[in-house]
């Protein structure tokens, strides 16, 4: 599956939700249209079983599963691709495991070079942030607007923001660059389904 250009990215919310909570949460969003889903769990238990159903539900809606910082676990579901940070293991890696097709997303934090450096090693897309306040990183280091502006003009792969984005403020990252915005408690600290339509509006 081809890595989408545009649109909604949306990230699980795994704490202290049971797998049946979790799968369905994510079809809502689906249904709401997010357009890509990443399997994100830092405290994973079952996670193979889990990841096999994401990708099904994935699939019966036509979008990618990529799976978080976890290559063999990628490889094993025969997930769509894997999201890779700083210490996740390299491009190369996750080709070698995930195929030539995989999709392969690569943190770059507020780094103009680490995201020439991945799109110069073969990355499908690229994620900068945390643009705003995020329950989920509240620890991350802040992105600036002005690296969305320098990666529209520099790169030509898809750019995904993420980091305390709404609805309410996901416009001003897609006219500073952005090509599709991730989003973890802007869907699923409500009504997912709901949530997904309306930052579904920012791109139309």
């Amino acid at each position: 599956m081809k890595c989408p250009t545009r649109g909604l990215y949306a990230i699980t919310q795994t704490d202290n939700k049971s797998a049946d909570t979790i799968v369905s949460e994510v079809t809502a969003a689906l249904r709401g249209g997010a357009v890509m889903l990443q399997y994100r769990d830092k405290n994973p238990v079952g996670a193979l079983s889990l990841a096999k159903e994401l990708l099904k539900i994935c699939h019966q809606h036509q979008v990618p599963l990529i799976i978080n910082d976890d290559i063999a676990l990628a490889g094993q579901v025969g997930a769509d691709g894997v999201h890779l940070g700083r210490h996740d293991g390299g491009i190369n890696e996750a080709r070698t495991v995930l195929g030539a097709d995989a999709i392969i997303g690569v943190s770059c934090y507020n780094f103009m070079e680490l995201a020439l450096d991945a799109q110069r090693e073969g990355a499908s897309y690229v994620a900068f942030g945390r643009f705003f306040p995020s329950s989920s990183k509240p620890l991350a280091a802040p992105a600036d607007i002005g690296t969305l502006q320098k990666a529209r003009s520099a790169l030509k792969i898809p750019v995904v923001a993420i980091g305390g984005i709404l609805p309410e403020n996901g416009a001003q990252l897609l006219a500073a660059g952005a090509d599709m915005l991730a989003v973890i408690g802007g869907i699923f600290d409500r009504e997912p389904e709901q949530s997904a339509k309306a930052y579904r509006t920012l791109f139309i």
